[in-house]
């Protein structure tokens, strides 16, 4: 297998400031031994619990972040900061309000020093990718959210990364324009062949994009199961969320992450709403 990234017994750590509860304050283990390899070119996603390490995880992926022990390695390499082979996309948009498309997508690529026709014409191809052609002289405010999303999209890809990491990026839009952005985001992977880890809280999200489904335990957060998901040639499959095999795999991914959901219940790491959503405790 020619892992991309290496991660080899991750542990991370963080100390907790002084309360009127915990007055010499303390360490919080929010991810422990965790070794995963990933593959060039794979779709992976990532399910747990709230609070179990999924966005740390990440961010040690993306340099944001070093663990307390273990190694994190892409191509080889010790992740030691952020850098241009990893773009990376939040639930949140994060656009220049003042800038248009075409303006957002190009700005990373002016802080590089690429020649204004260069990084134009290197926005526009991304812009093309991600369906919005046409639409670079629009304003964030004449967006809607998917196609704000969409200009996110395009600006990571826009360093032509080899890795795109991908914190919950739909998790705020309607169902129907998230369901349009994961085939657009399939769509992209094919295109680009570029590695994609992409976190969810949603199981049938995870089970339709990845090509496998990493689960993590309860805090702290270890590799519970790896699921590899086959479902054949998805593009030919006129409904795929109702095909017996998806049922089976989003079935089979529930009935691991449910175990961790009542097990960080029990620890007291985790609260339900009355909503039904989960909370940290």
């Amino acid at each position: 297998m020619n892992a991309q990234i290496e991660l080899r017994g991750v542990t991370k750590e963080f100390t907790l400031r002084a309360t009127r509860e915990q007055p010499q304050g303390g360490t919080l283990r929010a991810i422990e031994n965790l070794s995963l390899d990933v593959p060039r070119g794979e779709f992976l996603t990532l399910v747990g619990p709230s609070g179990s390490g999924k966005t740390t995880l990440l961010d040690l992926l993306g340099g944001l972040s070093r663990p307390t022990t273990g190694s994190v390695q892409v191509d080889g390499q010790e992740v030691t900061g952020p850098g241009l082979d990893r773009g990376i996309v939040f639930q949140q948009y994060a656009l220049f309000p003042w800038r248009t498309t075409l303006a957002n997508v190009t700005f990373g690529l002016e802080q590089q020093g690429i020649p204004r026709r260069d990084r134009n014409d290197r926005a526009r191809q991304q812009l093309a990718l991600v369906g919005l052609e046409g639409f670079e002289d629009r304003y964030p405010h004449e967006l809607s959210g998917g196609m704000k999303q969409r200009v996110a999209i395009a600006r990571s890809l826009a360093y032509q990364p080899g890795i795109l990491l991908m914190d919950e990026p739909f998790a705020a839009l309607d169902a129907q324009t998230r369901e349009q952005l994961q085939e657009e985001l399939l769509r992209i992977w094919r295109a680009t062949g570029t590695t994609v880890v992409f976190i969810t809280h949603g199981i049938e999200e995870a089970v339709y994009l990845g090509q496998r489904v990493a689960v993590l335990s309860s805090r702290p957060g270890r590799l519970k199961a790896l699921v590899e998901i086959d479902l054949g040639d998805r593009q030919a499959a006129a409904d795929l969320r109702s095909d017996a095999a998806f049922t089976h795999y989003r079935h089979e991914v529930w009935t691991l992450l449910h175990e961790e959901v009542r097990r960080a219940q029990d620890a007291g790491h985790l609260k339900i709403q009355p909503d039904g959503t989960e909370r940290a405790a």
